[in-house]
């Protein structure tokens, strides 16, 4: 049996890169089927040949015999969290059993250690019907093997659409009579200049304010260039955001919900961040965008017909609203975490 042999990913070679993604999707798909949510190989490019001051991508390929059987992802934060790596590792299933996942694994820690990262975190995902846990799925018990605790289970759901405007005016109704000192604004594409601010500071507090877990996490930076650039990626991506934020007395952004599509998958979008600010909740103003922000999805995307979704699964305020809706459970995701000695 030959080894693995692990090389840097050049995400501007168009062979490698296409090697590459084409492991890397099949072994998403390898136990989700058409419920995975796969990166597609441009938007990947994209973020790996980025040089913004937020963050850094990279990849790495493993070879067997000149054909590229596993890959290896990394995320390292660059205004915050600067002990924290993201991996993240697939091996076609053909391949799987000789150790190739756990080579690429100790080769990512090795280069996350090299970085200076010593909290690193992971996502894997798993059937549904597996359980909160994954026994038995691949992810999980790689992890288990490797030293990894899992630190946040997640559903993944999805929302077959369009839902009908008479169930989206009924929510936004209910959801209208908690917050008549709000307004709601709802856009596509770039934040708009006067919103910039706001948005750059209620966007950055969901990674500790949402559920978190286990998970070791310092609150992002604010930083409204990083908006910027994050946009540029995602036009390069070909990714277009829909957005809708509600807004205070004083005009102050203080909830948001976005979600996004791609050229490179047709009919399909995903939803992203949900948030509302502390001192503003029991407003209803989670509902408000989503709904809002749904209304603007089906009228400029007819096109789009399924909506998918993740939420912690002690998350159950943000349950119910999705339930409300009408999203339905079809996968689970992993947050695993391991601290470098």
């Amino acid at each position: 049996m030959s080894e693995l042999e692990i090389r840097e990913l050049d995400a501007s070679d168009d062979a490698a890169m296409a090697a590459w993604h084409r492991a890397y999707a099949a072994a998403e798909r390898h136990e989700l089927g058409d419920a995975a949510g796969v990166w597609q190989r441009e938007e990947v490019r994209a973020l790996m040949l980025d040089r913004g001051s937020h963050s850094w991508s990279g990849g790495w390929s493993g070879l067997v015999d000149g054909e590229t059987v596993a890959t290896g992802w990394m995320r390292t934060p660059l205004l915050d969290n600067l002990e924290l790596a993201d991996l993240t590792v697939h091996v076609l299933p053909g391949h799987r059993r000789r150790g190739h996942a756990s080579a690429m694994l100790a080769h990512l820690e090795d280069e996350a250690r090299a970085r200076g990262r010593r909290v690193l975190t992971a996502l894997a995902s798993w059937p549904y019907d597996a359980g909160s846990d994954g026994t038995g799925a691949s992810g999980p018990g790689l992890a288990a093997a490797r030293g990894w605790s899992l630190a946040l289970s997640e559903v993944q759901r999805e929302l077959r659409l369009p839902v009908a405007e008479e169930v989206l005016d009924r929510l936004a109704r209910e959801a209208a009579r908690a917050h008549a000192a709000y307004t709601l604004r709802s856009w596509a594409g770039p934040v708009p200049d006067e919103l910039l601010q706001g948005w750059a500071e209620v966007t950055s507090s969901l990674a500790t304010q949402a559920p978190t877990g286990d998970l070791e996490l310092e609150p992002e930076a604010v930083s409204a260039a990083a908006v910027r650039e994050r946009e540029a990626v995602l036009e390069r991506q070909g990714r277009t955001k829909y957005n809708t934020v509600a807004l205070d007395a004083d005009g102050v952004v203080v909830a948001y919900s976005d979600l996004a599509t791609t050229v490179h998958e047709p009919g399909r979008a995903y939803q992203w961040g949900t948030l509302v600010r502390g001192e503003h909740r029991g407003h209803r103003l989670g509902i408000a965008v989503k709904v809002a922000n749904l209304r603007l999805l089906q009228r400029e995307r007819p096109d789009v017909t399924r909506l998918t979704t993740y939420n912690a699964e002690v998350n159950a305020h943000m349950i119910g609203v999705n339930e409300a809706m009408g999203f339905v459970p079809v996968a689970r995701l992993g947050d695993f975490q391991k601290r470098l000695d």
